[in-house]
Formats: C-alpha cells, structure tokens, sequence
C-alpha cells in the first residue's frame, strides 16, 4: 500500500486513468466470455450476439491500447522522478549521513533499489487490470451459480494464502541477498580503485577474489538459489491447487450443485481464463514486496527530498566579505557508546584579507576542522557566527555557496559552470595560462577538452574551478601537495597572495613550514585541540628547519 501509495501521489492522473481502463477492460473480459459462452451453447447465434461480441471486443481493444501508451508515459515519468528524487535527496541529505551509509550502499540505491522500484511501478497497472478480470468474471459467475462462486472463490483464497505463507522464506532470502548486494558493490569499488595495487600483487589479488569477491558471491548465490526455490514450491503450489479447483468443477460441481451443462462450460472457461490473471497477480506479489523493501529502505535513512525540506528555504546570503567565527565548536565520531575521536572545543575568528595556515599531524582534526568550517559538518556543541549571526540548520545551504574549496580528496569535474558565458571564457584561459596549463587543457564551450592529467595538473584545474566560482572564502586543503617545488613556491608566492589582495578570506591545510612566514595567523590542530602559533614562532621554525 506504501508503494501504491507512493505512486499514486506522484502521478494521480495517470493511475486513475489507468484503475479506469484497466476496470472496463476487465469488465469486458467477462462480459466477452459470457457472450462466448452463450455462442457455444445456442443453436443458431444470432445478430445480436455477433453485435454485442464484436462491440465488447473493440472496447477491450481500445482499452488494452490506451492502457499500454498511459503504462508507458506512467512508468517512465514515475522512474524519472524518483531518480531526481533520490539524487536530490542525497545532495540534500547531511553529509554525515552519507559518509556513515558509505558509497557502496549509496551506489546500489541508485542502481538496485530504483530497478527494483521500477519493476514494482510497471507491475501495478497489469495488477488493476487482473483484477478488473477476476471482479468482473465472480460477478458473471455469481449470476449464474452463487454457490458455484463461492466454492470457487474459496479455492483461490485458500491457494493464495498458502501462496503468501510459503513466500515468506522468499522474502527472508531476497532481504539477506540484497545485503550481500551492497557488499559485492563494496568489492566493485575496491575493484577500480586499486586496480593498479591489485595487478602489482599475485597474493592480493588471489586474496580478493577468494575471499572477498568469491566469498560475497557464494553468499548471493546461496540466498538466491533459497529464495528460487522457495518460489518454485509456492508455484507448483499453486498450479496444484488449479487442478484441484478445475477437477472439482468438472467432476463435483455438476451432480452435488445441480448445475446445467452451459453453466459447468461457464465454469470451466471462466476458470481457464483468470488462471492467467490469477498468476499474474500471485507472481507480482513478490515484485511489489521487493519494491515496497526499497522505498522502505530509502525512506528508512532519511535519503529523501523531505528529509532536507528546509534547503529549499534557506535565505540568501549577500555579504561579499564576511567573518566567520567559532565559539566552542565540538564535535566527535562515535560508533555506539564510544567516542572515536573529538575536535574541540574551538574558538577563532576568519576575517577577511587574511591567510591562515591550519597546521598539524596525521589524525589530528584538520579535514575534521574544514568540513566543520564549509559546512559539511554541522557542530555537536557550540555554534558557528557569520558577520554575528549564529548559523542555523536554515541557513546551511546558503552558508556552503560562500566557499570555494579544493578538498584533499576533491572530485574534478569537466564542466566548468558559466564557462559558456564569452567574458568568463576569456577569464578562465587567463588562469589556464597562470596555472600553467594552457598547452595541455584548451576550454570548448563550458567543457575542459581532457582531465587526463598527472594529480598535480588535476588539482590546478580544481582550483581553477574555484577562482572561477570566486566565492569570498577560500579554503584549500594539501593543494600544495602533489606540486613541484617550482610551482609550490609559485603557490604560495604569488597565487595566495594575490587572493589576500583581493579581500578573500584564505585558509590553507598545509605542512610547508618554509612558507608559513608568508600567513597571517597559523592555527595548530593536535589531537582535536587548537592551538595558535604566533608568526614569529613561525619563522623561527622556518629558521631552524633551514
């Protein structure tokens, strides 16, 4: 109901349109084998039967077509849909949230559980239409026996029952295969990642394709192989109790409820009309459970458009320099009741103009620190300001649009936004040119012609994609890493500085001890605590490492 639900909020014309079409043409169905039936048994069928065969017939038709092109359109905008849902929802969905679903599972929402929402969405209509059929012939069947109907009625009743009862174990198997799902989708990932580490080691390799590709495999194929043939004995159960309804009718029904032979014919052709309706529905059962799990699942971690509603209204932030201020920021990982680790509490002020070295060892709260500062993360205690004002759950979204960041693990994207604009166009060869890479990166429309770059070159173009969002704050993490020793002193000489005198708030992860005499302030991390160095301390450490 969940899923029907679902489907009749998003597209309500269509589904009715499609209840309707699929009602008359049920109706039609069993007017069709009433008028059939009625042929068969009359010595010299008439006109009027001719008329009313070929009437009923051509409504059934025209209700099929129209049926299948308002299934199409319906199926394919609901899809649609759904899929910007739930890549809204992600985008929308703190970021927390999806670190802790991990990219596994976010992948295999995107790719198993929409294809098994579409499967559950194309099957409903064919549903209303099997039981438009199955309505339309008991009520045939009522008329000419009612006692008849509800022996027969109860034979399907009790087979379905049965039916549900024995998938049961299909859907335990299907739930635990769908679990080994994302784990084998873990595996894809590790895959592409490490391939270069994979094809450099025989033993690991061997290691995960055994134990991890091999061992996630056998666990799919187990649990799929439970659940096919649990579905198997559900439907040889069923065609059981098929053959049992149609003996009875045959051999039963005649003597004990005194029934005519055109009525037993009625029975018969009846029975073997919504033996396919009947199945059809049975057989949807599960598609309709494996869907309505999916949209539980994604309704279940909060990865919907409604779960981050309040994006939509978050005001505008205007202030082309602000100041950004931490009081007795926290916040921590934990993993049950034990605290993993705990950044602050952290008090300092980012003003802009100014260059700001975050400083400090492996572990120690610095991509913790600038997830906090572009709001990725939001604090556990204490509260962000912006120009004096707190920075609410509200204003997060606008908060992030003053940031422009090359995080240490970025994402290169190769569509560069309001490149297609001629005048920006321009402004970005110019920083292709400073960034020294205009013989080997050309800009065609708002599209770089390659990012097959060496992880120095790519990172350059990040940032290039950040002077051109020309947000007032910057915040670069490790951007110095992966460059040469030429182009690092260029970095720090003459591409920060030069984004001081233009009033941007910078702020640089770095461990280039012989520049921090070029920062104005040095904020040093250790584990989860803030401690601010003094320039002079700075330079006397550039002294001595020299």
């Amino acid at each position: 109901m969940k899923l029907i639900g679902y489907l009749y909020r998003k597209c309500r014309g269509e589904v009715l349109l499609v209840a309707v079409l699929g009602l008359s043409g049920g109706l039609s169905s069993a007017a069709l084998i009433a008028v059939v039936n009625k042929a068969l048994h009359a010595e010299h069928p008439g006109l009027m039967l001719l008329a009313a065969f070929g009437l009923i017939a051509l409504v059934k038709i025209v209700c099929g077509l129209v049926s299948n092109f308002v299934l199409v359109r319906l199926t394919q905008d609901s899809m649609l849909q759904l899929s910007d849902e739930l890549c809204q929802g992600i985008l929308n969905s703190p970021f927390r949230t999806l670190e802790k679903l991990g990219t596994a599972r976010l992948f295999a929402f995107l790719t198993d559980d929409i294809s098994t929402m579409s499967a559950a969405i194309q099957a409903l209509p064919p549903l209303t239409v099997n039981l438009a059929i199955l309505m339309g012939c008991a009520a045939y069947l009522i008329y000419l026996s009612w006692a008849g109907t509800l022996l027969m009625v109860s034979f399907v009743v009790t087979g379905a029952v049965c039916h549900k009862l024995l998938l049961k174990r299909v859907h335990e198997a299907v739930r635990l295969a769908r679990e080994g799902r994302d784990t084998l989708f873990k595996h894809f990932r590790t895959l592409t990642d490490g391939i270069k580490e994979l094809k450099l080691s025989r033993s690991k390799r061997q290691v995960f394709l055994k134990d991890d590709v091999g061992a996630t495999v056998k666990y799919l194929r187990e649990h799929n192989l439970k659940a096919a043939g649990q579905f198997a004995i559900a439907e040889g159960w069923s065609q059981f109790m098929f053959y049992l309804l149609m003996g009875t009718i045959l051999f039963f029904m005649p003597s004990r409820l005194h029934l005519t032979p055109e009525t037993v014919s009625a029975f018969v052709f009846t029975a073997l009309y919504s033996a396919a309706p009947i199945w059809g529905i049975m057989g949807a059962m599960p598609v309709f459970d494996r869907g309505r799990e999916a949209l539980a699942r994604l309704q279940a971690v909060g990865v919907t458009v409604q779960a981050a509603a309040v994006v939509e209204d978050s005001p505008v932030i205007e202030n082309s320099h602000p100041v950004v201020e931490f009081r007795g920021v926290q916040f921590s990982y934990a993993h049950g009741e034990k605290h993993d680790f705990a950044l602050g509490p952290l008090d300092l002020t980012l003003r802009p103009g100014e260059l700001t070295f975050v400083i400090g060892g492996n572990g120690s709260g610095k991509s913790t620190f600038v997830r906090l500062l572009t709001g990725l993360y939001a604090p556990q205690a204490g509260e962000i300001l912006l120009d004096g004002r707190t920075v609410t759950l509200t204003m997060q979204e606008s908060y992030r649009q003053l940031f422009s960041v090359v995080y240490s693990d970025f994402f290169l994207f190769d569509r560069l936004p309001g490149a297609g604009d001629p005048e920006l166009r321009t402004l970005a060869r110019g920083y292709l040119s400073a960034l020294e890479l205009s013989e080997k990166v050309a800009i065609d429309g708002d599209r770089l012609s390659t990012i097959d770059l060496s992880q120095g070159q790519r990172r350059r173009l990040a940032l290039l994609a950040a002077y051109l969002e020309d947000r007032p704050i910057f915040v670069l993490d490790e951007w110095a890493a992966d460059q040469d020793p030429a182009y690092r002193q260029i970095f720090y000489t003459r591409l920060l500085p030069e984004l001081k005198r233009k009033g941007k708030t910078v702020v640089v992860v770095t461990h280039d001890d012989r520049y921090f005499h070029l920062g104005d302030r040095i904020l040093k991390l250790d584990y989860g605590s803030l401690v601010e160095n003094s320039i002079a301390e700075a330079e006397s450490a550039t002294t001595m490492a020299s």
